[in-house]
């Protein structure tokens, strides 16, 4: 069981927002920024993502990588994580640390060190991780890599959030320091408390905490909104490293902050397609040999502003690209036409529900959610919002979003070819 949600905004234009949640263990601590791979320019790729490391590479009063080091030795966990529209960084530590840890945050908030031996060191790093974990595995950034690229017009909506290469090796200090002024302003940023505390109290160590960090001015929000497309796109992409073929479908989802319940409905028809041995989609294409998963956003609900996308993914064996997408494309125009009703709608929406309550009894998961949502849609109890929509959804708001996903109009096709393999 959770309180109310307690906000106040610091003289420096920080937002906070607070939260007990009875019965937790620790105190969850999220700071997001509205910054992310969209906020980058052209030849600046990947900026977001290598930022994100430079915070861990001390400030004033930390020394590099002392950050994690103090956490850990609370017995807490810290990460974090770049997505397109921000980039968080959170904490889970006993409640008796969490004092320590908003101190931390304030210190590099306000008092980041950024140096040309820093940024080097980062940048290496983060250029073994795409290594690794992008160009150097199967299926390594499929499908967000380039999906987006078929999909959209506007570069900051089609670019690899990872970053090119030759972007990264142009990256200054300079630079970092005038991205850091820039969108690490206190302005920029929400911080969320939650947990095994008493909200009125975490607004005040807030309060102290960051009182040395000074304001400044923030960037305006960044739109990167465009017109959909009106037709199908279709595009290919090649990974000499991928076993066997693969395929994605990509479109639009509602506009969160208009319409949360067509946002919740494509929630759960993402569970009635792929979701469990009797899912829809996961049952036609295991008579092919293929295996699909489908999600609402690439990086999960409610961690991006409009556009966001909704996504099917197959892989599937050589030859039996243009089957897997008639059989996908079948089973959608199916359940817009009102074939899925009843249990199977019923065990889609629990699991949905099911699955975004189990998220928020993690502090870390809830934290994050209530500082997204208020950096992001205005909303910090929006997580709430949502989990309440997907409760009240019908048989007929199932049927609606598989129109949606249905429709050709801002709809693209991608197929991943292994080196020398046919579709």
């Amino acid at each position: 069981m959770s309180d109310a949600i307690a906000h106040t905004t610091l003289a420096n234009g920080l937002r906070v927002v607070a939260q007990r949640v009875e019965g937790a263990s620790g105190v969850g601590v999220s700071v997001n920024y509205r910054v992310g791979f969209r906020s980058e320019k052209p030849t600046r790729s990947g900026f977001a993502h290598l930022f994100e490391h430079m915070m861990f590479q001390g400030s004033k009063n930390t020394a590099p990588g002392e950050h994690f080091s103090i956490v850990q030795a609370c017995g807490g966990v810290v990460n974090g994580n770049t997505f397109p529209d921000s980039t968080d960084y959170y904490q889970v530590v006993p409640a008796e640390a969490l004092q320590t840890v908003l101190a931390l945050e304030a210190d590099r908030m306000g008092f980041l060190a950024i140096s040309p031996d820093l940024l080097a060191t980062q940048r290496a790093v983060v250029k073994e991780e795409i290594r690794l974990q992008v160009t150097g595995k199967p299926y390594g950034g499929f499908p967000w890599t380039v999906l987006p690229g078929v999909m959209f017009d506007r570069w900051e909506n089609t670019h690899n959030g990872f970053g090119e290469m030759a972007d990264l090796d142009a990256a200054t200090a300079e630079d970092c320091r005038a991205f850091f002024r820039l969108h690490y302003a206190p302005g920029n940023a929400v911080l969320a408390v939650c947990g095994d505390c008493d909200p009125e109290q975490a607004l005040a160590l807030a309060r102290v905490a960051f009182a040395e960090v000074a304001g400044r001015a923030a960037p305006a929000p960044h739109d990167p909104d465009e017109p959909p497309g009106t037709d199908e796109r279709r595009g290919t992409c090649h990974d000499p490293l991928a076993p066997q073929p693969a395929w994605a479908l990509g479109t639009r989802l509602p506009d969160a902050r208009r319409d949360l319940r067509g946002y919740a409905a494509h929630m759960a028809l993402s569970h009635l397609l792929t979701t469990g041995s009797n899912a829809r989609v996961r049952t036609a294409l295991a008579a092919l040999g293929a295996k699909a998963d489908s999600a609402t956003g690439y990086f999960g609900p409610l961690t991006v502003v409009h556009p966001d996308t909704f996504v099917i993914v197959a892989h599937h064996p050589p030859g039996r690209a243009d089957k897997t997408e008639e059989t996908v494309k079948n089973q959608l125009r199916d359940v817009a036409e009102g074939a899925a009703r009843g249990a199977e709608t019923a065990r889609a929406v629990a699991r949905t529900r099911t699955g975004l309550y189990r998220d928020f009894d993690s502090p870390a998961y809830r934290a994050r959610f209530l500082a997204r949502g208020a950096l992001l849609f205005g909303r910090a109890g929006i997580g709430e919002d949502l989990a309440q929509h997907v409760g009240d959804l019908t048989d007929g708001d199932i049927a609606a979003a598989a129109a949606r996903v249905s429709s050709p109009a801002g709809r693209a096709l991608l197929n991943l070819l292994p080196k020398e393999m046919p579709r």
